[in-house]
């Protein structure tokens, strides 16, 4: 089989291919004939070697992917041959609040999805919703995941409530179809006109222009009557935060992902801004297997695709990693491995 290897930290082309042998699954595993991965800011991060969790040697890179269960080991009890699968980003954690014991990843301490064939303990997949294609559902274990567990894992998102959702990463677009599916009022920023529409189109009741109004939170009580958003995702931590704050609802909810870039290495919210708000800033790091199988059930049932900006071939991962990297994506970058 190919498979990738991370080789060398630095740049894209530090990630190679390689034949290998085909695994075969261990008594609990499954081997999955992988057929879509999609990329994410923590591969990148990975791969210039500023990720918080390292990788390890040679890791077959990438976290994220789909496929189908050709094989599987003689104590497997949770998936047959021909299932359709996706793996988790936190194979070991299941369930519950996650523990320094669950952190392992795949494409990081664990070897990851861009290979031909990977072998998965049968713990670490979920089934993946029917009508979904091999490439949107090579889309959900982190991203999708996250923007569900930002939305139901804290204070219960009552219907009529407002959510305000930040920019057009993949993420943020999850959380407006996401939010809109539970009922909620979305607000989205951006400083494009094009992806304003494209925002609306998705869901977006309401799309504030980040450019043109500096003081966005003020824009965001504006359209909320004065009250300010019930619950934030917070995707860009340190730029962001004040007006987020400002944004936020009496006793809202902040769920924040970034708390460090480059330039800030971490938040900072002015007294005048948080001071008057009773928010709750609540940390949030993708999900457990539970979360990903909870938002499995609710993609089934409205029948929700998530948004796909470019499908590349399996040689051409090197042109994937910097499209991804140029930031002009809206929607997920996918690799299809196999037809």
């Amino acid at each position: 089989m190919r498979a990738y290897h991370l080789e060398t930290l630095g740049t894209v082309d530090g990630i190679v291919p390689r034949e290998t042998d085909r695994p075969e699954p261990g008594p609990r595993e499954i081997l999955v004939r992988v057929r879509a991965v999609s990329l994410n800011k923590r591969d990148l991060l990975l791969m210039k070697g500023t990720y918080p969790l390292k990788a390890v040697p040679d890791v077959i890179p990438v976290s994220d992917g789909a496929g189908e269960v050709v094989a599987v080991g003689g104590e497997v009890t949770r998936f047959a041959v021909g299932d359709r699968v996706a793996g988790t980003y936190f194979p070991n954690w299941l369930d519950g609040r996650i523990t320094p014991a669950l952190f392992d990843q795949p494409g990081a301490t664990l070897n990851g999805m861009l290979t031909e064939y990977a072998v998965l303990d049968q713990e670490a997949a979920v089934l993946v919703p029917d009508h979904l294609t091999w490439e949107e559902a090579a889309c959900l274990p982190c991203a999708g995941v996250t923007a569900w567990h930002s939305l139901t894992g804290g204070e219960p998102l009552a219907p009529g409530q407002t959510v305000l959702t930040l920019g057009t990463g993949a993420l943020s677009l999850f959380v407006v179809q996401f939010a809109k599916m539970l009922g909620a009022e979305v607000i989205a920023t951006t400083s494009s006109a094009a992806k304003a529409d494209r925002l609306k189109a998705l869901g977006a009741d309401h799309v504030v222009n980040y450019a043109e109004n500096p003081e966005w939170g003020s824009v965001v009580r504006e359209l909320t009557g004065g009250r300010g958003a019930d619950l934030v995702v917070e995707t860009n931590g340190p730029d962001t935060i004040e007006q987020s704050m400002r944004a936020a609802a009496l006793y809202g909810q902040i769920v924040l992902l970034i708390t460090g870039n480059p330039r800030r290495p971490g938040i900072e919210i002015s007294n005048a801004a948080y001071a008057a708000s009773l928010a709750t800033i609540r940390r949030v790091f993708v999900g457990s297997r539970a979360h990903f199988e909870s938002m499995n059930r609710a993609l089934t049932l409205h029948g929700t695709r998530p948004v796909i900006d470019r499908v590349f071939g399996f040689d051409e991962v090197h042109e994937a990693f910097r499209h991804y990297e140029s930031g002009v994506a809206f929607g997920k970058v996918v690799i299809r491995v196999a037809a």
